[in-house]
């Protein structure tokens, strides 16, 4: 008898099989990674968002006590914050200008619920 040339069923099915198999895991692997960047979009917008409105705070927003918000941008919540930064010790005896806790919050709705970025700085004031 001859013996013939070529792949069996079986080897094409199991070939198929493998094939399959790893297709599944490397789109699962693309699928997290297009989530990933996403995400991580959304996060510099947010990040970008906040800073631009803690920079704000002096020039367009009054460096006073208290919370300020407005419309949202780029379907982002935001929410300023100044309170005065409490001095201890030395500091705390006739201080020459006044400091403020200044926090920023930028917000948007995800699937997963609420996301928010939160940046917060110090800055001096006038006396009250």
């Amino acid at each position: 008898m001859r013996r013939q040339q070529g792949f069996s069923l079986l080897e094409v099915l199991v070939a198929f099989a493998i094939l399959a198999l790893s297709m599944g895991v490397l789109l699962q692997i693309f699928s997290k990674a297009l989530t990933t960047t996403a995400i991580s979009e959304t996060y510099s917008r947010a990040v970008a968002l906040a800073e631009a409105k803690l920079n704000a705070v002096g020039v367009d927003l009054p460096l006073e006590e208290g919370v300020h918000s407005g419309d949202p941008e780029d379907g982002m919540d935001w929410i300023i914050s100044i309170e005065p930064y409490p001095l201890q010790g030395w500091l705390a005896e006739n201080p020459p200008l006044q400091p403020y806790r200044i926090t920023a919050v930028a917000s948007w709705p995800s699937a997963r619920g609420t996301r928010r970025v939160v940046l917060r700085s110090i800055r001096l004031g006038e006396l009250r």
